[in-house]
């Protein structure tokens, strides 16, 4: 039973997937939503990374994680290398954790 839902499943998203491809000179989408779709992504991976940062299981995550979060932004708003930025957040949130804040 759980192989035929995986085999379902499998054949539903191939099928959205080559849906886009096919029907992309069929179907015309007005500007206004194509502008509509693009700020909806952006708001959906602001509010991702704004729960990420602030929750935790079903409460506030504490103000060390959010402190990461911003200094990794800073860093990353800088232009430095990806490493950099991990490494920067990882710390700030490591070292305040270490001086006691939550």
């Amino acid at each position: 039973m759980t192989m035929v839902a995986v085999l379902a499943l499998a054949a539903g998203t191939y099928g959205f997937r080559l849906a886009g491809p096919l029907l992309r000179k069929r179907l015309e989408i007005p500007e206004r939503v194509r502008r509509l779709l693009s700020m909806a992504a952006c708001v959906l991976l602001v509010a991702l990374v704004a729960t990420a940062t602030f929750t935790q299981g079903h409460g506030f995550a504490g103000w060390s994680r959010p402190a990461g979060v911003l200094v990794g932004a800073v860093v990353a708003w800088r232009r430095l290398p990806f490493v950099v930025v991990v490494v920067a957040a990882a710390g700030t949130t490591a070292c305040l954790r270490l001086l006691g804040v939550s």
